[in-house]
């Protein structure tokens, strides 16, 4: 079975560490007694109940891959059939409206709180365990240990001042009395750091079981939290970038060594579209350095599907009846991904014009990232995408373009209706193509001599995308589009390369939820944004009135009902919420 990990029957009774109010994902009391705690299986499955709940705790408005609020950035629009349609979501659209009461805001808060929390019973219990006994006791204490770590992550990136849950012999009681403002902006993500350290040095550097992460993927991880931890924000009333660590830095080289990514057999997939498809040979590729793991027809009635994704698939007639819509890809994105004749972004005048297939050179990601009308939709020329409402429940208001990366083929036997549409595809959380990126951005930024291997890195990645035309190899004499992309020569100054670096993750990662992070990170999200809002405004009325402020709309706001359950214990986010 693919994801062994994901989907076992938990029926345990354990004591459910959490945070303030948000223990509602608890299973019932009860005790663990010796025999149970010197049976392997009994113990695995305790493990597994901490892997389960990143699954069943998943919904379609709090999807854990984060796209919901990702609307937020310049890649996407919130899409559905209008503006109330999710309401609450056209505020993070527009920038305006955020509520502290707003139930989205609350929600991710306390489901990934309930995964947290569920991984700190498995460590509170594990320590119990006799290593003689249970030999695999440190690499599962590893396993648990990042996957606390994913969440703090999550956690972190939306809502900055957050609790550390870090300490699993605590009581429910002793959690309430926490505060989220006990480390410094930079500690906090240390604290992260700290879990994915622990996991690198007892991981194996493959695992029999697809799902559980490997040393390259702890690896990943903490050079992904220490890129954060690196774009210091280090004032307490502003968000703004103070200053860019560069010790931070060269833990971010350290750790996306090559020689630690290959021990694990981790490399670009020979087509980009591979990450993308639910195929078996395809899932847990090369790149895939650590995924969610779904599957279909496992004994579970389908329950272990992606159904988190349910909101994005198109409402094609008699086909995909009841899709919503959701997260539609912006003009401004489309846009990005036109090249000029030497194979190189638009960097400052992308945005000049809208895309036309017809008369202009493209990156053959464009095609394989975005459905636009005159295509078909998944590559099934059955569906050809147009101008009409099957591929715009709002009449054209967010667009007629609709994302590829997580839908599927409505031919494919993979797409599997239930209460929303589901697909058993995994979802990967940390690729290998983004490994090569974080290297070559912590390049670039130290500036110490090394800038032309930051650009063989992106080379590297554009190079994988010029042939990545297996599924559109007729575009150009079926549909009359013109690809054009090439890897950059020459030499090239910090900023320059710095220019490169950001639009090459903007339309590798694009629609993968990332975009909007990389704006923080960087410092940029206020001038970018509202730029885009700018630019959008004549075209798409529900930007007329968006506007994103500065020291404020960076982070979400720490949720009311948490407030009110903290005991005075919290401290609410900076910008007058």
């Amino acid at each position: 079975m693919k994801n062994i990990i994901y989907t076992a029957i938990l029926g345990l009774t354990l004591v459910c560490g959490g945070c303030s109010d948000f223990l509602e994902d608890q299973v019932p009391q009860g005790t663990i007694n010796d025999e149970q705690l010197k049976d392997p299986a009994y113990i695995d499955n305790l493990v597994i109940s901490a892997y389960a709940v990143w699954i069943t705790a998943e919904d379609i408005n709090s999807s854990f891959s984060m796209w919901n609020y990702d609307v937020r950035s310049d890649d996407a629009y919130k899409g559905g059939n209008g503006t109330e349609d999710g309401d609450v979501f056209h505020a993070l659209d527009v920038s305006q409206g955020i509520m502290t009461t707003a139930w989205n805001i609350s929600d991710m808060w306390q489901r990934l709180y309930n995964c947290i929390s569920r991984v700190n019973t498995s460590l509170q219990l594990l320590e119990q365990v006799d290593g003689n006994v249970y030999s695999l006791k440190q690499q599962r204490i590893a396993e648990m240990r990042f996957l606390r770590g994913h969440g703090h992550f999550l956690l972190k990136r939306l809502y900055k001042n957050i609790v550390f849950a870090t300490d699993a012999s605590l009581s429910p009681e002793e959690y309430n009395f926490l505060s989220n403002t006990a480390y410094t902006n930079d500690e906090g993500w240390q604290q992260i750091a700290d879990d994915f350290q622990f996991a690198y040095d007892n991981l194996p550097a493959k695992q029999s079981d697809k799902g559980r992460p490997t040393k390259a993927a702890a690896a990943a991880y903490l050079a992904k939290t220490y890129l954060y931890k690196a774009y210091r924000q280090d004032n307490a009333n502003s968000h703004e970038v103070t200053s860019i660590s560069t010790e931070d830095l060269l833990q971010v080289v350290k750790y996306t060594e090559n020689s630690i990514m290959s021990a694990g057999g981790y490399a670009l997939e020979p087509d980009f579209h591979n990450n993308f498809r639910p195929e078996p040979q395809y899932e847990n590729g090369s790149e895939s350095l650590w995924a969610m793991q779904y599957s279909m027809n496992d004994g579970t009635n389908n329950g272990n599907c992606n159904w988190s994704y349910g909101l994005i698939v198109p409402n094609i007639p008699g086909v995909t009846d009841g899709g919503c819509d959701f997260y539609k890809p912006s003009q401004n994105l489309v846009n990005a991904f036109r090249t000029d004749n030497n194979g190189y972004p638009l960097f400052d005048s992308f945005n000049s014009q809208d895309y036309d297939p017809q008369t202009d050179y493209a990156d053959p990601r464009l095609f394989l990232t975005i459905g636009m009308p005159g295509f078909p939709y998944e590559f099934n020329k059955n569906y050809m995408v147009d101008e009409s409402t099957t591929w715009s429940r709002s009449n054209g208001l967010y667009g007629y373009y609709v994302t590829l990366k997580h839908n599927v083929d409505p031919d494919g036997d993979y797409l599997i209706k239930g209460s929303w549409w589901g697909s058993p595809m995994n979802r990967i959380v940390l690729r290998y193509a983004d490994v090569l990126l974080m290297r070559a951005e912590a390049l670039i930024q130290l500036n110490d001599g090394r800038i032309n291997e930051a650009v063989s890195l992106i080379n590297q990645v554009r190079s994988r995308a010029k042939q990545s035309t297996a599924m559109i190899s007729d575009y150009e004499m079926e549909y009359g589009v013109r690809f054009n992309i090439q890897p950059y020569t020459g030499s090239y100054s910090q900023q320059e390369a710095l220019k490169l670096l950001k639009f090459e993750r903007r339309v590798e990662m694009a629609m993968e939820s990332e975009r909007f992070f990389d704006l923080v990170r960087w410092g940029e999200a206020a001038e970018v944004l509202n730029r885009f809002f700018a630019q959008e405004a004549n075209d798409c009325t529900i930007y007329s009135n968006a506007s994103f402020t500065r020291n404020k709309n960076e982070y979400l706001p720490i949720p009311f009902a948490q407030m009110s359950a903290s005991n005075g214990n919290y401290t609410q986010n900076i910008g007058g919420w």
